[in-house]
């Protein structure tokens, strides 16, 4: 297969951990796989909704509350309400053989216990990719972005090679802005990105993401973990987050993020959220796509001077100190504004609690305003 296959696994339901499904998680990203995961807590509508916008080869439910019988269905009748009635599924957990039989019966493509040997999954997902690749790639006619799977399918012709195949894209009526968000990792660019896009949902603003995380440079998998801290217990309209691996890019971004988020304004989506790999002082290429690009900084994580240096400072146009409920965020806001000889905007937020986002959101409703 010539692209990483992508498999998004999903908690669904009140388990109170996910260690099994993270080790699950790591071990796919060990075979050279893209996965999303979505963490803990997922309803079958958030979970297929994810799926879908991932255009995913495999969808997997980790399951051990014993309601496979009932949540599996679901799945099942919401990805036939969705138009993506053969996306592949798969469940784990601790499921009775005879219930086994009767999931298979009905149609779910793998069904694993805890003692599934790893190498039989992994052999599972990649046949079961194949098959829907192999479906997928004989398609002849554009996907149609104006419905979610017909959006993530055209992302997904894009990613092939096929972008050429897509009908041309009408330029939107209304405004559109692209704003780059970056920082080092850990600094809570994917909680921040959630609260923000959260926020403006609430002004009534359709929102796209893009978020890329690393891919390993040993096996050439990715664990596109972004979304995690993105989505909520259920879906939301009006929000569309689409995971992309680096395949090894430098400057923080990924292959074809430029025609991704543009299919993303094409589709209606006139806020569009660019979130780089966690980056360094010289990782700059997301200035090349983005209208605006946001820093994010931590309470503590420089002075005057190493806030003067070129690089990823210099090509901010606005400054987010994220995690501002912690001790020495005034200290780092006081430095940025020496350090900052012109009008660029700083913002203290804490993503955690949810404060602060009212003045980011005024900001970008002005760059729609332009």
């Amino acid at each position: 297969m010539d692209r990483p296959i992508r498999v998004l696994i999903s908690k669904i339901g009140l388990d109170g951990h996910d260690r099994g499904a993270k080790l699950i998680v790591r071990n796919l990203r060990d075979a050279g796989m893209d996965v999303i995961y979505t963490g803990l807590w997922q309803s079958p509508g958030s979970t297929v909704q994810a799926a879908i916008q991932e255009d995913v080869d495999v969808l997997g439910v980790s399951l051990l509350s014993a309601a496979h019988m009932t949540i599996m269905p679901q799945v099942q009748r919401l990805c036939r309400l969705a138009g993506v009635p053969d996306m592949p599924l798969i469940v784990g957990g601790i499921i009775p053989e005879e219930d086994g039989k009767a999931l298979r019966e009905q149609g779910i493509d793998g069904v694993f216990n805890p003692g599934t040997p790893m190498n039989a999954i992994i052999e599972s997902i990649r046949e079961l990719a194949g098959r829907c690749r192999a479906r997928r790639d004989a398609e002849k006619n554009p996907p149609d972005i104006s419905t979610p799977a017909g959006l993530a399918r055209a992302m997904s012709w894009v990613a092939a090679g096929r972008g050429a195949g897509l009908n041309r894209l009408q330029t939107p009526d209304s405004p559109t802005v692209r704003i780059g968000i970056t920082g080092s990792a850990g600094v809570g660019k994917s909680t921040l990105i959630g609260r923000l896009a959260g926020a403006l949902l609430e002004r009534n603003h359709k929102v796209g993401v893009v978020a890329i995380d690393p891919t390993s440079p040993i096996t050439g998998g990715s664990l596109l973990g972004d979304r995690l801290r993105m989505m909520s217990a259920e879906p939301r309209e009006g929000l569309f987050v689409r995971s992309l691996s680096s395949a090894g890019q430098s400057g923080g971004l990924g292959p074809h993020c430029e025609e991704i988020s543009r299919l993303l304004t094409a589709a209606g989506y006139p806020i569009v959220l660019i979130e780089t790999v966690g980056a360094g002082q010289n990782d700059t290429e997301v200035r090349k796509l983005a209208d605006e690009v946001l820093l994010l900084v931590m309470p503590g994580a420089g002075d005057a001077v190493q806030f003067a240096k070129a690089g990823v400072v210099e090509i901010a146009t606005g400054f987010v100190v994220n995690k501002a409920d912690l001790p020495g965020a005034d200290t780092t806001i006081r430095q940025l504004r020496d350090a900052i000889d012109n009008s660029r905007p700083i913002w203290g937020v804490s993503s955690l609690r949810g404060e602060g986002l009212d003045p980011l959101c005024d900001w970008i409703e002005a760059r729609l305003a332009k």
